[in-house]
């Protein structure tokens, strides 16, 4: 019972002291708009179909300033090059970085992105990819609203597309858990890590950090463990405005979601100590509480242990509620019990990622 006591003190200070900071945020004033240019990166790899579907929602952008958007063709052997240049014709912001080399000793996705950022114009950054599309015509510019003299990261929110099925609100609810996860830690000053989908920084801060230097022999982290080296609570701001968001096609298969959410956590850990201390607390706390629960419930402390679930229950009703909200995630909130016992599983199945070497190509 005690253990079980002190795993539920454990989520409530999760929920009350960091998630709540979602749940009940409120949009700082923007003031006046500056006017920054801005180099939007989109690598790909044989993207050719996703290219033709997603990219006129980044080309038609209504933003009032300055930018650009390059698209770096990472030796793709489909027609992704045909695509891009037919786009070319009626965009000229688009700019093409065609990459005809493999890089040797730089697994995944980092070498592309690296040739990118250093063949931007502009000093602002947002990086999406070629799965992915704009949730509205205003996001560059709300990425950018979200910049205060001090900031130099802007973290956003990406999500899936809504569809039919079980697997799609599994999808969708694992990653609206991890960004209430990762925007709150950052909310509090303790940012630990971004989603390449949807994210913005200083092309400064990319050669201050020099790259990926501190982590180019792994395939992944392009985007998580960059912000988890170059993040600070001074330099990093959220931005949940529902203009910000992206919007992707979840896996269609639960194999296709297991292989993307291997090769994500392969990544964590090498987070620095005090965030994986963080995070390995919270996600023991959330698979240790149903076990124990149910252990107490056929103990003499069933009446206390029955008040605590109900009372961890109307804690989590009101910030997912809230939360789901901000994140127009709210269709999930009627199953969120259920979501949060099937949490015990999906650590079950998803441990062995953290011992397993990724795969060395990102596509």
């Amino acid at each position: 019972m005690l253990l079980f006591c002190i795993i539920a003190f454990l989520q409530t200070i999760y929920y009350l002291f960091f998630f709540s900071r979602i749940a009940f945020y409120r949009k700082p004033n923007p003031g006046h708009l500056q006017p920054h240019p801005v180099s939007v990166i989109v690598c790909a790899r044989d993207e050719a179909p996703n290219l033709a579907i997603n990219l006129p929602g980044i080309l038609v952008q209504q933003y009032p300033f300055t930018h650009e958007v390059l698209v770096v063709n990472d030796n793709s052997f489909d027609d992704s090059k045909y695509v891009l240049e037919e786009f070319q014709q009626h965009f000229p912001q688009l700019r093409i970085l065609e990459l005809t080399q493999e890089a040797k000793m730089i697994p995944g996705k980092k070498f592309p992105l690296s040739m990118g950022i250093k063949s931007a114009k502009h000093e602002m950054l947002l990086l999406t990819d070629a799965d992915c599309v704009p949730a509205t015509e205003l996001w560059i510019e709300s990425m950018q609203a979200a910049y205060q003299p001090e900031t130099e990261i802007v973290l956003g929110y990406g999500a899936y597309h809504k569809q039919k099925g079980l697997l799609n609100k599994l999808i969708r609810w694992e990653t609206f858990h991890s960004a209430l996860q990762y925007l709150s830690f950052a909310q509090a000053g303790i940012a630990y890590m971004g989603v390449g989908r949807n994210l913005s920084y200083h092309k400064s801060v990319f050669f201050r950090q020099k790259g990926f230097s501190a982590h180019y022999q792994i395939p992944g982290g392009d985007d998580d463990l960059f912000i988890n080296k170059a993040a600070n609570k001074k330099n990093t701001r959220i931005n949940i405005d529902p203009n910000s968001f992206t919007l992707s096609k979840a896996p269609n298969t639960w194999q296709q979601w297991k292989k993307q959410k291997q090769r994500h956590y392969s990544t964590s850990k090498h987070y620095q100590w005090q965030h994986q201390l963080q995070l390995g607390a919270y996600s023991a706390s959330q698979f240790l509480f149903y076990p124990l629960l149910i252990l107490c419930l056929f103990t003499v402390y069933w009446p206390y242990a029955s008040c605590i679930f109900v009372f961890r229950i109307l804690v989590q009703s009101i910030i997912y509620f809230k939360s789901m909200h901000k994140l127009k995630e709210h269709d999930l909130w009627p199953f969120f019990i259920l979501f949060d016992i099937w949490m015990f599983f999906y650590y079950l199945i998803f441990a062995s990622s953290l011992f397993k070497k990724p795969p060395a190509t990102w596509k």
